[in-house]
């Protein structure tokens, strides 16, 4: 029996899948915001980042927002891989004329991949951080607040162990920096903005955010790292 309704309908999840993708956009660019004073080292640095997790983390308009993220995440990765394979279903035969590499970006073709690579990596970093900064029996700083800066720094600095996570982080945002680079301007095509007009300079900003964005969350565990030294 077909599905029927809204939400059994694959438009209906092309739209979720952008709003959720247009929330998520949303929160990379206010959680990079509070990872960058990660890139202050000195124990003033470290505190202000202790107090924004503490903010992020028991401000009562912020928790309601993360619980909408959580499933924002959730929906948006089983939704996606859902989405990739109906896709796949859709083509069954590879016909000899269809050349891929000329229809469409690899990242485009790609986007259940990433979003696996990338939900991956999200349960890994919240296992490391979010869960030890809620449950997790770690010190304060001289202010009272969980010193959640000596974590991150541990786990980027820890010999062989940091190299190889600071691997995956980096290996992450260039997942995320692919799966950007089509899905920015796809959420607002979704949409229906997609007019002529503004088109190119979404587009534009679109290839802009998914560099920028992932190179500078990139950088930190990378700094964290070379600071060791």
């Amino acid at each position: 029996m077909a599905k029927s309704g809204i939400l059994g309908s694959s438009i209906a999840k092309k739209y979720w899948m952008s709003l959720t993708g247009l929330f998520l956009i949303s929160f990379l660019i206010v959680h990079l915001l509070g990872n960058l004073q990660l890139l202050d080292l000195s124990v003033e640095g470290q505190e202000k980042f202790n107090a924004y997790a503490k903010f992020m983390t028991t401000f009562p308009l912020i928790k309601i927002v993360s619980y909408l993220l959580y499933f924002s995440i959730l929906f948006h990765a089983v939704d996606g891989i859902y989405l990739a394979m109906q896709n796949r279903k859709a083509r069954p035969e590879r016909y000899r004329s269809w050349k891929p590499n000329r229809n469409s970006i690899w990242a485009s073709r790609n986007m259940g991949l990433l979003g696996t690579i990338i939900l991956v990596f999200i349960v890994l970093h919240m296992s490391q951080f979010w869960y030890v900064m809620h449950w997790g029996e770690i010190g304060t700083d001289s202010q009272g607040n969980k010193n959640l800066a000596a974590v991150v720094i541990k786990t980027y600095q820890d010999g062989s162990a940091g190299m190889i996570m600071v691997l995956l982080y980096v290996l992450s945002m260039a997942a995320i920096a692919f799966h950007l680079w089509h899905g920015f301007a796809s959420a607002f095509q979704t949409f229906g903005l997609n007019h002529k007009r503004y088109t190119p300079a979404i587009k534009k900003l679109g290839y802009a955010f998914s560099v920028i964005v992932p190179l500078l969350y990139a950088i930190i565990p990378v700094f964290i790292l070379m600071a060791k030294n």
